[in-house]
């Protein structure tokens, strides 16, 4: 061919040229059709919410308000109350997913320190009270003092919140400050503190000697270093002295770690005896823990449960109950016997969700049920009295609730009220009596700080007339 001379194919060169062009074409085409379906697939079945019928209901719910909504329509808290919703759905009061904040504090809660003011709060009848201070915390040089009634934080009134909204907000960066607003017994106005956050200790066990070489160790819940401080707690009882027996008391003890009420079991569980068995879903796995105990402790055990103990309190009541012969004594425990687990997503977020069911190692399961004592002790009546509304002033031609309660509490310490829920010329000589007897002025009102008094009267007769404590003691010295 001549340099300059154009060579065209004929016709069936030219087909033959196309052809692996149009199979590469087909074959991108399929590869891509494969590829889509494939994904569609992998995404259903590694999304499964893609199947659920609602899915697309959530998606346009999602889309309209971000393209329509007047507002602006922040999405990480959309999301948050999705999942809230989500999980509120499956109607069990344990399951919870606990957004930021909130979530973080779960999970401090458990741990054996935190950045906050140094105060337990507890919460009766829906209102939030201080129930006591950690000595030489914040809290406590203050000013703030027990059975004060938190009724604002950093001016945020605290009616109607959680525990765990109210303890978010109360604690928080270490050296930041907090205004706690309250209502105290003896004064009227609301007093506010403000307090720097500190590092706060958290201590779960207390211990005490009482009479007859008997020993007494209070949880008042499972936390991180719950199992040391036990061990240490009972390591200084007998240092003191030969210990003919050990009063546990778990009373109003909400529960915590299983870890730590591990530890503690086996302290007393003979080795290779069993603490008790967690049943998964469908009794797909059990897990069963049993006892490595390695120095056999040869001493007399009483647990005290209430209606209030709960949890892992009710795990070590009925695996020491049933593993090794120890007195329980008090009244029927509250009966929580599933098993939650938490796991943190982004930015502290925590999702708390039901996933088992403990058994008691005889195979029992105690949910909504209880561990029963073996001896049934209950306290005297007056140890389930409310209080009296924070502020109030009760005087002749008063009635209603508090008023019912002050004449309960007048009865209880020895006076005759009317009992009559009206305050009459009888409740007010009878007022007028106690205000003599401990130095008041004796005009028959009722004020917070002749409250405050009553209030520290009936807790010292409690303790006096304590017959679950008195009862274990009787055991143990018997034994």
């Amino acid at each position: 061919m001549e340099p300059n001379e154009q060579y065209e194919p004929n016709e069936r060169n030219q087909h033959k040229k196309r052809q692996p062009q149009s199979y590469v074409a087909i074959i991108t085409i399929i590869a891509l059709v494969a590829g889509f379906i494939g994904g569609q697939l992998w995404t259903k079945r590694n999304y499964s919410i893609m199947n659920a019928d609602g899915f697309k209901l959530l998606q346009a719910t999602y889309d309209r308000i971000n393209d329509k909504f007047l507002y602006t329509a922040e999405q990480d808290k959309m999301l948050d109350g999705a999942i809230v919703g989500m999980v509120a759905s499956l109607g069990d009061q344990y399951s919870q997913f606990l957004p930021d904040e909130q979530g973080e504090q779960y999970v401090d809660s458990y741990k054996s320190n935190f950045y906050g003011i140094g105060a337990e709060i507890m919460v009766v009848n829906d209102r939030y009270y201080i129930s006591s201070l950690v000595k030489d915390m914040p809290a406590e040089k203050s000013g703030l003092k027990p059975d004060d009634e938190i009724v604002t934080v950093d001016q945020q009134s605290t009616s109607g919140i959680s525990m765990n909204e109210l303890l978010g907000m109360v604690r928080g960066e270490k050296g930041t400050s907090v205004v706690i607003g309250v209502k105290r017994q003896g004064v009227e106005q609301v007093l506010e503190f403000e307090i720097e956050r500190a590092e706060i200790p958290v201590y779960t066990v207390h211990s005490e000697s009482l009479e007859g070489d008997i020993g007494k160790i209070t949880i008042s819940r499972f936390g991180e270093a719950t199992g040391k401080e036990f061990t240490e707690a009972l390591q200084g009882l007998q240092q003191e002295g030969e210990l003919k027996g050990l009063v546990l008391d778990l009373r109003s003890n909400p529960g915590g770690r299983l870890d730590a009420t591990i530890d503690i079991a086996q302290q007393f569980i003979p080795d290779g005896g069993k603490i008790l068995d967690v049943v998964f879903k469908n009794e797909s796995h059990t897990n069963s823990y049993i006892s490595k105990q390695k120095d056999p402790l040869q001493l007399p055990v009483a647990l005290l449960i209430n209606e209030y103990s709960a949890s892992a309190s009710e795990v070590l009541a009925a695996a020491l109950k049933e593993s090794a012969d120890a007195y329980v004594v008090g009244v029927t425990s509250y009966g929580k016997g599933i098993v939650q687990t938490y796991e943190s997503f982004r930015e502290g977020s925590v999702l708390v969700l039901t996933e088992a069911e403990w058994k008691t190692p005889s195979g029992n399961g105690i949910h909504e049920v209880g561990v029963e004592p073996t001896h049934v002790v209950e306290l005297p009546e007056y140890s389930k009295l409310g209080m009296i509304s924070a502020g109030v002033e009760l005087k002749r031609g008063s009635y209603g609730d508090d008023v019912k309660l002050l004449e309960q509490y007048l009865q209880v310490l020895g006076y005759s009220p009317s009992m009559e829920g009206l305050f009459d010329e009888r409740t007010e000589q009878a007022l007028k009596a106690y205000e003599k007897d401990k130095g008041f002025a004796e005009d028959g009102v009722y004020s917070s700080e002749v409250g405050a008094a009553i209030v520290e009267d009936i807790r010292e007769l409690l303790q006096q007339n304590d017959t679950q404590l008195q009862e274990a003691i009787e055991l143990l010295s018997n034994t």
